[in-house]
């Protein structure tokens, strides 16, 4: 009798074994989370290509099993049923709403993911992301800043990141810095919140970012969580750059390349939307629904400078919570209407921080026991920093 899951021996994934890929070797079976996978181990070992395509052509056959495709008809039936049950409409329109808000983001961290996946060797992201020192806890920071995607963009990346190598407690990290603490929400947030206001929650959300990236190291070291499994051992004196530079000089400018290319990020990036995509679809339906059947004045009144307003502000934020751009005008609305920046800023940090689809996500991809220590390590700080900021402005 198969077990009730088993890993991916690839990128370490627990899969289920009766919607996974199966590949019988030997007298062994193992099963894959995705083609990805299963084609870089059949080429580790010399899997006959006759064999990889067949577990493929059986796995086509099962695509109604897909969760993507699941997820995404439970929302189509909802969106055609409200052309008839005219008490759906502001569910179908509250969720075109979202999906014209994130689409773009959503498809951009993808691709991004894809280009991860395709270009990137696993020993670089290793050497940066993947070793227990407080600095990769800064470059896994510092690089979410640059980012320049929304939060459900970011889940593609950081999910990436973690396939490739780096390390849990920098995906965490990655993950914290990137929505709010990015150059293009600095300046948004200037323009919201006037100068001094704005860089209280961007270097707030920094703090937050390496504070729970350095606890989750701690975390780690005493085995209290998931370890990467995909992170390979770097001899000490391999160069990145020099082996760029090698690369660089291999590689050949053709057309035929520019086509494999395209074709490995595609590749990628369809094999990185089957991984997080059905959550989202799952986060952004269940926004909708609150989005068009709470009323507006609800989340106004109840979120006031007092520690139930703040509560409140928390549960709303957790229901509620979609994409970074999505959030700020909402988190600036509700500082007009009560005065309380604190308010604002757990609004924005806590739909990060207790979001379901990014505690679904890391459960599923990273680790059950990553994911529960999620909101359990960043949830007091985001209260105390909001509360500090209602104190102080």
């Amino acid at each position: 009798m198969n077990p009730k899951n088993v890993k991916d021996p690839v990128c370490g994934m627990e899969v289920s074994p009766h919607t996974s890929l199966k590949l019988r070797w030997g007298e062994e079976i193992f099963y894959f989370c995705n083609p990805l996978c299963l084609k870089k181990f059949a080429s580790q070992y010399g899997i006959a290509s006759e064999e990889v395509d067949r577990v493929l052509t059986i796995s086509k056959m099962r695509w109604y099993k897909n969760k993507v495709f699941l997820a995404s008809a439970v929302l189509t039936t909802l969106c055609l049923l409200s052309l008839v049950v005219p008490s759906l409409v502001p569910f179908r329109i509250t969720l075109l709403g979202y999906l014209k808000t994130i689409l773009w983001a959503m498809l951009l961290g993808l691709i991004f993911g894809g280009v991860i996946e395709h270009f990137i060797p696993r020993e670089y992201i290793s050497q940066i992301l993947g070793k227990p020192h407080r600095r990769t806890i800064a470059y896994s920071v510092f690089l979410g800043f640059l980012m320049s995607v929304c939060s459900h963009g970011i889940l593609a990346l950081s999910i990436e990141l973690h396939r490739k190598g780096a390390s849990t407690p920098a995906v965490v990290a990655f993950l914290l810095s990137s929505p709010w603490a990015n150059l293009p929400f600095t300046l948004l947030f200037i323009s919201f919140f006037g100068m001094i206001k704005a860089l209280y929650i961007i270097v707030v959300a920094i703090i937050i970012a390496l504070i729970t990236g350095f606890i989750y190291q701690i975390l780690e070291s005493r085995n209290l969580i998931e370890k990467n499994q995909n992170t390979v051992v770097v001899e000490k004196d391999f160069s990145l750059i020099n082996d760029l530079r090698t690369r660089f000089g291999q590689y050949g400018f053709s057309l035929q390349q520019i086509q494999n290319d395209v074709r490995g990020i595609w590749q990628g990036t369809l094999t990185l939307a089957d991984m997080v995509l059905w959550w989202t679809l799952i986060g952004v339906g269940l926004a909708s629904l609150a989005g068009a059947y709470v009323p507006q004045h609800i989340f106004q009144q109840y979120m006031g400078p007092t520690v139930v307003g703040m509560l409140v502000t928390l549960g709303v934020a957790t229901i509620l919570e979609v994409c970074s751009e999505a959030m700020s005008p909402m988190a600036f609305e509700i500082y007009r209407q009560t005065g309380a920046l604190g308010n604002s800023f757990v609004f924005l940090m806590a739909g990060v921080v207790t979001d379901y689809t990014e505690i679904g996500l890391l459960w599923h991809n990273v680790g059950r026991k990553v994911a529960v220590w999620l909101p359990v390590v960043a949830v007091p700080q985001v209260i105390l920093f909001g509360i500090l900021a209602n104190i102080i402005f």
